[in-house]
């Protein structure tokens, strides 16, 4: 099976999750059945997405199919991140030291903070007033 190797990770970022596939390949990257730079239309996005192959050297070498959902671009970008350097870890262990220097095996926990009862916002409080 050296030829069809297929490696499974999920990435998870604020309400967004990502089932990564990844093969070798020419380096495509196809999230929701359509073309990355299509999915995600910001540069930032994209240049997120990629740098796990930047930082491993491995750019072009794998083809890559995401199936995400939930939140919005921003958190799916964090989680496509985070799914193809788990999938990478998959493929290569010994990629582990870069990965994890560059803190990309840690997923990122940060949510958005609840809005507190009586009040407008998670943080934001009523004007006060004297009179």
């Amino acid at each position: 099976m050296a030829t069809s190797e297929r490696y499974y990770a999920t990435g998870r970022r604020k309400e967004s999750s990502a089932r990564v596939y990844l093969s070798p390949g020419s380096g495509r990257i196809l999230v929701n059945t359509l073309p990355a730079d299509e999915y995600f239309k910001r540069d930032t996005l994209i240049m997120r997405i990629n740098q796990p192959f930047e930082f491993t050297e491995t750019e072009g070498q794998y083809d890559v199919k995401v199936m995400v959902s939930g939140g919005g671009l921003s958190g799916q970008a964090g989680a496509v991140k985070h799914g193809i350097s788990r999938a990478l870890l998959e493929a290569q262990p010994d990629l582990r030291p870069t990965l994890k220097r560059a803190g990309f095996l840690t997923r990122d926990a940060r949510r958005v903070e609840r809005k507190k009862y009586g009040q407008p916002k998670a943080r934001k409080r009523f004007q006060f007033s004297k009179r």
